[in-house]
């Protein structure tokens, strides 16, 4: 016996949050415009490096607003959660985009290290400081919807760093102005790489680990399997699972074996309520499958059934 909690998810984390990041994508493409500009003018490639960044941020945050659009499509009888996932795609995709960037940031700093080029302090100090003040608009917008999903996280990260490597290129242009020690543009660009990598890796394992339906972090199956054998007429559990759809929206499934009276008193129905109502209110489990089994059904089940 089988019993689907049903909800509606038209209308994902990331999907609440649309209009910051649209806010957050115009802001993003300003600041790449104006720092390429500023690179072609300065020759800094540490602006350069932070432009990059930015359009690979904003691919992110162009990517992940997509995807919450597509999310927000209704579920069908063929994609049963609709486009969910594609969030989840959309960040995976992401984290390679930064990833990328960081790899090729970090072999161009190498070069200038010993190809050191000619920079202008002064205008590299002035086009910093445009993309500082705009990524300081993004960190605004995105701040209070960071902790909605995945992707909201993922960008939330890209724009703070983006403002940490704005800091980083107005310091490369005042020790530039003040020694002429010019191989400080490509030092800064080799602490954009080391600061994209980290992030990068972060933002794709947690994504892998969705798309591959690993448990969620802070689920602890053997906790839920003690509080579902609690429930009375329990006699065990097998066969459970716990994964993640999307940000926000843990899916469960289990064989929960229970008394034979259960099938016969009617008292089955009542059961999946108060299994249902467990797992809502101590792990926050509102999409839960159960499959009610007899005592001797799991002998006829598959032998890899946990």
């Amino acid at each position: 016996m089988g019993h689907d909690h049903g909800h509606s998810h038209q209308v994902t984390a990331t999907g609440q949050h649309r209009r910051a990041l649209a806010g957050v994508l115009m802001v993003s493409v300003v600041i790449f415009a104006v720092e390429v500009v500023g690179a072609v003018i300065t020759g800094s490639l540490a602006l350069l490096a932070d432009a990059g960044h930015v359009l690979a941020d904003a691919g992110g945050v162009a990517l992940a607003l997509g995807a919450a659009m597509l999310a927000a499509r209704p579920a069908t009888g063929r994609r049963t959660f609709g486009w969910a996932r594609a969030e989840i795609l959309a960040a995976a995709v992401n984290g390679l985009i930064l990833a990328g960037m960081g790899v090729y940031v970090f072999i161009e700093g190498v070069r200038r290290l010993f190809e050191p080029v000619d920079v202008q302090p002064g205008g590299m100090a002035v086009f910093a400081a445009i993309g500082l003040v705009g990524n300081l608009v993004g960190v605004a917008l995105l701040y209070r919807a960071r902790a909605a999903s995945l992707n909201m996280r993922g960008a939330f990260l890209e724009v703070a760093t983006d403002t940490g490597t704005s800091v980083g290129v107005l310091a490369a242009a005042g020790v530039i102005a003040l020694t002429g020690f010019t191989r400080a543009d490509a030092m800064v660009s080799l602490l954009i790489g080391l600061v994209i990598a980290p992030r990068a890796l972060r933002l794709l394992r947690d994504a892998v680990n969705i798309l591959l339906e690993a448990a969620p972090a802070e689920a602890d199956l053997e906790q839920i399997r003690q509080h579902i054998t609690d429930v009375d007429h329990v006699l065990g559990v097998h066969d459970l699972h716990v994964h993640t759809v999307t940000s926000g929206l843990p899916v469960l499934t289990a064989h929960v074996v229970v008394d034979d009276s259960c099938f016969h008193d009617g008292h089955a129905p009542q059961l999946l309520d108060a299994l249902q109502t467990c797992l809502a209110g101590h792990f926050d489990v509102e999409h839960s499958t159960f499959q009610l089994e007899p005592a001797g059904h799991a002998d006829h089940e598959h032998p890899t059934h946990l």
